[in-house]
């Protein structure tokens, strides 16, 4: 892979030291893809700032908070954000470090792809989006075919997604949205506590049932299907790491047995695991 660029950013606070890496991989006319990894030592906001042109940031690895247009969501790798022009962010790290692909814009080249209509600041990432998200990495070596054709993949698919489902910075009751957001972050993060849906909903303090019930009308899917997601982004990454053994991986995983973890990554990613290895093969 090929880096044309590189730079580090810091952004010096008060009270909030936050530094970011960015490493250009792509540029071209129209439009250019960066790996942006943050390490920080904060959880408070950061000083508001002010994007200069439109972009997709999609999360590889950790999570953060970001706040723009009013709304506090969560972004993780099961929820992409679009920026517009002018959109004001502050960002908060109350789990640490991330890393991000982050695809910039020309403003022509964004109406062309995203329409007049102002886009959505948050967008469920399922299981086929992540492994666009992936091939994009892995397509860099073809930047003017294999990769532009993933971005399409990656920009249509998200704006789908905005049309067809709610997302996780929908409007809806305060109380249920912070509590849906809890439950993300105890399942994204592993906890013990998420290993199924009574136990989840007693660490949270809460009815089994109301927290099944508000999970899909705050993020538009059941709590099991974000679960699965959830591991199958895992699967992801350790196929595209070069796992050979799927008894193993699907035993690390928690899936029943590697026909049940086969059958999972088939519906969420559109490919089984043993595909899924050969697409993202750099």
């Amino acid at each position: 892979m090929k880096i044309f660029a590189a730079r580090k950013l810091s952004y010096p606070r008060r009270t909030v030291r936050l530094v970011r890496d960015a490493v250009e991989v792509v540029a071209r006319p129209g439009y250019s893809v960066s790996v942006v990894r943050c390490a920080d030592d904060h959880t408070g906001w950061s000083a508001a700032e002010v994007s200069a042109g439109h972009r997709m940031v999609l999360v590889r690895r950790g999570r953060f908070r970001r706040r723009v247009r009013g709304v506090v969501a969560d972004a993780d790798p099961t929820a992409a954000y679009l920026v517009e022009a002018g959109d004001e962010e502050r960002f908060a790290h109350p789990a640490g470090g991330d890393v991000c692909t982050s695809v910039d814009f020309a403003a022509e080249l964004w109406r062309r792809l995203a329409g007049e209509k102002p886009t959505p600041s948050t967008v469920y990432v399922d299981g086929a989006l992540e492994l666009a998200h992936r091939r994009v990495a892995a397509s860099a070596a073809d930047p003017d075919y294999a990769l532009a054709e993933q971005l399409l993949v990656l920009m249509g698919g998200a704006l789908t997604q905005a049309a067809q489902v709610p997302t996780p910075a929908s409007p809806g009751h305060a109380d249920d949205r912070a509590l849906v957001a809890r439950a993300r972050e105890a399942i994204v993060a592993a906890d013990p506590a998420a290993a199924g849906l009574f136990p989840l909903a007693e660490s949270l303090g809460v009815s089994p049932y109301r927290l099944s019930r508000a999970f899909p009308r705050e993020v538009g899917v059941s709590l099991t299907r974000y679960r699965n997601r959830v591991r199958v982004g895992r699967a992801l990454e350790r196929l595209e790491a070069g796992e050979e053994e799927l008894a193993v991986l699907a035993a690390d995983l928690g899936f029943a047995d590697q026909a049940h973890l086969t059958r999972t990554v088939r519906e969420h990613a559109g490919a089984p695991p043993g595909v899924v290895r050969r697409l993202l093969a750099r």
